[in-house]
């Protein structure tokens, strides 16, 4: 285990390091130098940064353009503007054309807390799941961020990569290996099965701790990997419990509560299941992380309480 790291930081060391190797990978900013922490990455590469100003569609067009004539091209914005602003040009330019671009959301979900529901990334998931012909990842810690960096460097065609705003303290042992699609079982346990992606999963590890305290064992499921997911290996382990609870700090729709819903349901599955998140035709409150988390139960006491009450009506 290691200290806390941004995982913005986490992203240029792996670019730094990647072209020490040879890829020829040009970062694209909108004038975001300062969210993407890219300033080491200038100062060794000064040629090799792209800054079109706030343009988010000029941000992507650009980087599929890069793409197109070889460049492994990477996006390096806020979650919230790269999604909102240039939605049909990830559509079309990325997805649909297939070309080979990295897009980074930084600060995603809200991690902009009082600046509000115009700076929050709460639905970036749940519309890239709508498109077609992307791969969706969202790492929980440093090593696994700098493993999907690294994946997604070497692999041809588009990808997004979801990034939490604040320094995340490590989850995962030195010999963790991340997997395109696999899931992570950070605790087993067999009364309720705690389900998270990025961030919140430390929430979950933290309810997992005090569930145990209270007689409840719980299990904590990471999923980093949106798209590809192994829809069979989740199943599985949903199955082994009695109840589930999904967290992300993401509207309920289309994020990871709606991915375990699809699994439970197209299974037939009747596990009880409680989606934690921003409720439907909501936005995450104007407030510091905290406050945030524990206004909309995301955080580890709401986690507790919930997880709680449904293990209760199993009973």
């Amino acid at each position: 285990m290691s200290n806390s790291e941004h995982l913005a930081t986490v992203m240029v060391n792996a670019f730094i390091d990647a072209v020490d190797r040879g890829v020829d990978l040009v970062p694209v900013v909108a004038d975001s130098t300062s969210t993407a922490k890219i300033s080491p990455f200038i100062k060794k590469f000064p040629d090799r940064l792209v800054n079109v100003g706030i343009a988010e569609q000029t941000l992507v067009g650009a980087a599929a353009g890069l793409a197109i004539g070889g460049k492994i091209a990477v996006t390096c914005n806020a979650a919230p503007f790269l999604i909102s602003r240039a939605n049909e040009q990830i559509k079309v330019d990325i997805c649909y054309n297939n070309t080979n671009v990295k897009l980074f959301g930084l600060n995603a979900g809200a991690s902009y807390g009082p600046l509000a529901s115009t700076h929050h990334s709460i639905d970036d998931i749940s519309v890239l799941r709508g498109f077609g012909n992307i791969e969706i990842y969202a790492p929980s810690s440093p090593l696994e961020c700098r493993q999907i960096i690294d994946y997604a460097l070497e692999h041809i065609g588009p990808v997004y990569i979801r990034l939490d705003g604040k320094a995340l303290p490590e989850l995962h042992d030195d010999d963790y290996r991340f997997t395109p699609g696999n899931i992570d079982v950070l605790r087993k346990g067999t009364d309720v099965a705690l389900v998270a992606m990025g961030s919140t999963v430390h929430e979950i590890v933290e309810a997992a701790t005090q569930l145990a305290q209270a007689g409840i064992e719980a299990s904590v499921i990471s999923v980093p990997s949106i798209r590809p997911c192994n829809t069979t290996q989740l199943l599985e382990l949903l199955k082994q419990h009695k109840a589930v609870v999904s967290v992300e700090e993401h509207n309920v729709n289309g994020g990871v509560g709606s991915l375990v819903a699809e699994v439970l349901a197209e299974a037939g599955c009747g596990i009880p299941l409680r989606r934690l998140g921003i409720p439907d035709g909501q936005y995450a409150i104007a407030a510091d992380r905290a406050s945030t988390r524990a206004r909309h139960e995301i955080d580890a006491a709401g986690v507790v309480k919930n997880a709680t009450a449904l293990c209760q009506a199993q009973r």
